[in-house]
């Protein structure tokens, strides 16, 4: 996600390479060989333990050493100050796009391997470098408005509002009503810098092209007018919203939503088992981000990619690094905990997910996904930093510091300072 200067990542490793060679021996002690793997979502810890224990089982010739950092601890940082400190891992996780580029000389080429083929095209794409797959996709989450449908009924919404029009009137039949529209969890970075900002990426006619354009000079954020489009839909939130949305955070947010309290917030299927835990029963759906009125246009969710497992090219034991990563995606069991277990929904076609497992929210996503009515992730292709500085634009804009035209000055600012870098 993070774009470093390759000379950066060089300097940082080269410590590394002078005293370990190729990093970690492996190790393969009374015929048992360890894979060391380091990654960084903790609230798939303990179910990634369990799986170890069965992988194990079934390959006892094979150790898995799992080291899970995050939640709140800087995951990149960490991961780059293990592999300077010689203590490289045999397995990682990264993002695709500018973190894969930062990382490639690292990388193992996974084309050959037996599930590559079926790994699905939008999840591909963001590990795929002049043909060669450099990374197996953990899974896939997607975004837009979730809603309660239930509070949609009884203020008398019959039919998803696809387009800006519609969903302010929704919003106003809900505030008519009692309900507060928008849980607005603005205190996040991002809330605001990846996700909602993304929206004016990902409905751009070529996102990529648009993003080089920005850097080139020949695009600016100021004469675009998909972006003026977003910050119509983001005042629509905050009119409609929770008082102090600067200074709602997620878990707020998400409760709100939950408790009933709010009809509807920017988030993902991720937030399904926080949500299940505070209510079971809700009935849930997602919403399309509508910027204008074109209704066949909008009925689309941000979908992507958050991770992806990797294989360092200079492990002893990639061999069985690789063993581990066919099984956890063509046995039944590693199927089971992807889905079951992790409720993740699968990157690759070779795997089902069902609502039961999925939950309702991850089940409308993968819907979106195979009828190809899913736009990209874009943060992932912004210089380094940027959605941060995104994010504090949109505060100060939120906040009364700036008007519409400064932060979009802003946004051009702090992009020409930081793509130069």
């Amino acid at each position: 996600m993070r774009r470093t200067s390759g000379w950066l990542l060089t300097a940082a490793l080269l410590p590394a390479l002078l005293l370990s060679g190729c990093g970690r021996s492996g190790g393969n002690e009374d015929g048992v060989t360890t894979v060391h793997i380091y990654q960084f979502k903790v609230e798939i810890a303990e179910a990634l333990s369990a799986m170890k224990a069965e992988f194990e089982k079934e390959h006892p010739e094979i150790r898995l050493d799992i080291q899970t950092v995050g939640g709140g601890t800087d995951y990149g940082a960490s991961l780059r100050a293990k592999f300077s400190s010689g203590d490289e891992p045999d397995i990682f996780t990264i993002g695709g796009n500018n973190e894969r580029d930062m990382w490639l000389e690292y990388l193992e080429d996974l084309s050959g391997e037996s599930w590559a083929g079926d790994v699905k095209p939008l999840a591909a794409e963001q590990m795929t470098v002049d043909g060669k797959l450099y990374g197996m996709p953990m899974n896939l989450e997607g975004y837009g408005f979730i809603y309660n449908k239930e509070l949609f009924q009884q203020a008398g919404i019959t039919e998803k509002p696809l387009t800006l029009s519609a969903l302010r009137e929704a919003a106003q039949k809900l505030q008519d009503a009692g309900i507060t529209p928008f849980a607005n969890g603005y205190q996040e970075w991002f809330v605001l810098g990846n996700h909602n900002v993304n929206v004016a990426f990902a409905q751009q006619p070529d996102p990529v092209a648009f993003i080089a354009g920005l850097t080139d000079g020949s695009k600016t954020f100021a004469a675009d007018p998909v972006f003026d489009q977003w910050v119509d839909l983001l005042d629509l939130t905050v009119e409609y919203g929770n008082p102090n949305p600067l200074s709602t955070d997620y878990n707020t947010q998400v409760t709100m939503l939950a408790s009933g309290e709010a009809a509807m917030m920017q988030q993902g299927n991720w937030t399904q088992g926080q949500l299940d835990g505070i209510d079971p029963d809700l009935n849930l759906g997602i919403l399309p981000m509508p910027i204008d009125d074109t209704a066949e246009d909008n009925d689309k969710l941000y979908v992507g990619v958050p991770s992806n497992w990797v294989i360092n090219k200079n492990s002893p034991v990639k061999e069985e690094a690789k063993v581990f990563l066919d099984w956890m995606v063509t046995s039944d069991t590693g199927k089971r905990y992807i889905t079951k277990e992790f409720q993740f929904i699968p990157a690759l076609d070779s795997i089902e997910g069902t609502e039961e497992d999925l939950g309702l929210l991850g089940a409308e996503v993968l819907a979106y996904t195979d009828k190809d009515q899913a736009l990209s992730w874009n943060w992932s292709r912004l210089p380094n930093g940027m959605p941060n500085e995104l994010s504090s634009s949109i505060q100060g804009y939120l906040g009364g510091k700036l008007t519409k035209e400064g932060m979009l000055k802003e946004f051009q600012k702090n992009w020409d300072n930081l793509s130069v870098q």
